[in-house]
């Protein structure tokens, strides 16, 4: 960690927003120009999201709107990340579905305040760049696995049915789910997908729409337009009806503290994450990581005391948010404000929208959140094998249990790495070639010694070294076989030296010039 690092994350939140002193009037002027419009789009893509993982949660259709509004007016003002927009989390959709199933959804209320507390209180001890310190390849798989088990799931709405409990149940239950789709639904439902598709590719007078909502008004307008039979999303009572208080769960305490850990656990790191790839995307100050896990716990208890889902910084809502010109934390405050009025004033309108359309929605963000660029960078670093495995686990067993079996992998890989060494030597006429490789410890010393031992003596030899760390036993080893090898009339070349650590570097540094420039090539 850099020496100004604690610094950094304890200063107060100096965000695009914080610049040099403005006038009341400069600012407005802004807010105006910038903020307005930037609010309204991240508000039309925020409205059938927020309904959608809703729907995608079993939780009341009107709990995805209250989320999206209280994380976007509690984090607007006290949030670490100005212009990240929070509200219902992507990565709890399948969880929260669980949760609803396992304790009843007043249950589950508690169980996002709970979470909230605990994510205050660890802002609150400025530790949240602890989060950070998973394995990124673990996170990305964690996302991937969402993803996949959202696409499975919302794959039979889209086709007319209902989705299941487990994924296996899912897979194996989708080919007759496609033999006996609901032809009008699976039309819409394809459409969304084929418009959001299609809309990277929109003229530019055009692009500033967002594409979920061309996509969702359009086959609505279509289901209305012409005769179709289908299933549309119903809301039962008034707005106001929607907010619950929390409820003590029926027992099963320990399921309940393992789920208050997987809630929060998952919206911290999707939070924390989001906001550190939003710091990507502008030039003001950076995220300062506790202020806004503290919003986030303040904000998650709010939702879930008055019936919300569980809230964290989503990075689609986001990235729109910065691309659309935001510059200050209006944005973000006026989109839920937005979201307040049509949930007061015309929420019937919602009861318009087939859940087809909407399960295409849903199957095209599950997709998206498995990236192509993420299993490129897992290949290309040797963690394919820690990928795949905390995706199939995250499918086919459960969340928290994939993310485990995910990190505790990482870690062996790890530590094989830290700890993997290998000596190789072979004869080449009259000389000996050995290659060093690894890291060289006190661990590798019987097989260090062994292999320097059966070099003949009195030949000339070319020692290559690449290795990530030499230890001090490993180097006197090297040493004295070098001493007793020269002795017999031998001649030692030692060649490389490390591809990163210091110490080791200095330590062949350090063999080379003890034993003078003759011995190095």
């Amino acid at each position: 960690m850099q020496p100004t690092e604690p610094h950094r994350s304890q200063a107060p939140d100096k965000g695009p927003d914080k610049g040099p002193p403005v006038s009341r009037t400069d600012r407005l002027r802004s807010i105006i120009r910038h903020d307005l419009p930037s609010s309204l789009v991240v508000f039309l893509i925020a409205l059938p999201l927020s309904v959608g993982i809703a729907i995608a949660s079993d939780a009341p259709v009107l709990s995805g709107l209250i989320s999206a509004v209280v994380g976007g007016i509690v984090l607007g003002f006290i949030g670490g990340s100005p212009l990240s927009v929070s509200g219902p989390a992507n990565g709890l959709m399948v969880v929260t579905a669980g949760l609803v199933a396992q304790f009843g959804w007043r249950a589950t209320c508690l169980i996002t305040v709970a979470a909230g507390v605990l994510q205050l209180i660890l802002g609150l001890s400025r530790i949240a760049r602890a989060v950070l310190a998973i394995s990124p390849v673990v996170v990305h798989a964690m996302l991937a696995g969402i993803g996949i088990t959202i696409a499975l799931q919302q794959t039979h709405v889209l086709l007319g049915g209902e989705s299941h409990s487990t994924s296996w149940e899912n897979v194996v239950q989708l080919p007759g789910q496609i033999i006996g789709a609901h032809k009008p639904g699976m039309f819409l439902g394809v459409l969304v997908i084929a418009i959001m598709v299609a809309w990277r590719w929109a003229p530019a007078k055009l692009a500033p729409i967002p594409g979920p909502l061309v996509a969702i008004v359009t086959a609505t307008i279509i289901s209305v337009v012409f005769p179709f039979d289908l299933a549309r999303i119903t809301l039962t009572g008034s707005p106001l009806d929607a907010f619950q208080l929390p409820a003590l769960p029926e027992g099963k305490w320990g399921a309940f503290a393992v789920s208050v850990l997987t809630v929060a656990f998952i919206a911290t790191v999707e939070s924390l994450l989001a906001s550190v790839s939003i710091d990507r995307m502008h030039p003001g100050a950076p995220t300062n990581f506790n202020r806004e896990l503290t919003g986030q716990g303040v904000a998650n208890i709010t939702s879930g005391m008055i019936g919300g889902l569980p809230i964290a910084a989503a990075i689609v809502r986001s990235s729109a948010n910065v691309q659309a010109g935001a510059k200050s934390r209006a944005s973000t405050i006026m989109h839920s404000v937005w979201i307040l009025v049509f949930t007061l004033f015309f929420a019937g309108l919602i009861q318009q929208i087939p859940t087809a359309a909407l399960a295409g929605l849903l199957v095209f963000v599950g997709i998206r959140l498995l990236q192509p660029a993420h299993i490129e960078t897992a290949m290309r670093n040797g963690d394919l094998a820690v990928y795949l495995v905390t995706v199939v686990g995250v499918v086919f067993l459960n969340l928290m249990q994939g993310v485990l079996i995910g990190l505790v992998l990482a870690i062996a890989l790890t530590a094989w790495r830290v700890m993997w060494f290998r000596i190789h030597a072979r004869s080449a006429g009259d000389e000996w070639h050995v290659l060093v490789e690894g890291a060289a410890t006190f661990l590798s010393l019987p097989r260090l010694t062994e292999v320097l031992a059966s070099v003949p003596a009195g030949k000339t030899v070319n020692v290559t070294m690449s290795v990530i760390y030499l230890d001090h036993a490993a180097h006197q080893a090297i040493a004295d076989w070098q001493h007793r090898h020269q002795a017999t009339g031998g001649v030692v070349h030692i060649h490389g030296g490390v591809h990163t650590g210091h110490r080791a570097r200095r330590a062949m540094d350090d063999l080379i010039d003890a034993e003078g420039p003759e011995t190095a090539a």
